[in-house]
């Protein structure tokens, strides 16, 4: 099934990956990065492309623009 995801632009989604790790370097405690689980992304949607969603987020006041390919997607809740 196809979903057009155009419907949704300018909706709050909260997208649950598959699978996606992050990296923290900024912890001066640590002599090595840490690696961590990113398992949920939540944002405006504000594009749809041919093989992708492009969010809008802020967090502690800065902005974020996030590309998620489909092929990452598990699950999306939209509001």
């Amino acid at each position: 099934m196809k979903i057009d995801w155009k419907e949704y632009v300018n909706k709050t989604l909260n997208v649950t990956m598959k699978e996606n790790y992050g990296v923290v370097y900024n912890n001066i405690n640590v002599e090595q990065p840490a690696f961590y689980e990113i398992v949920f992304k939540t944002g405006k949607l504000e594009k749809v492309f041919e093989d992708g969603l492009f969010l809008a987020a802020e967090s502690e006041k800065q902005q974020y623009k996030i590309f998620i390919p489909y092929d990452s997607i598990k699950c999306v809740e939209t509001f």
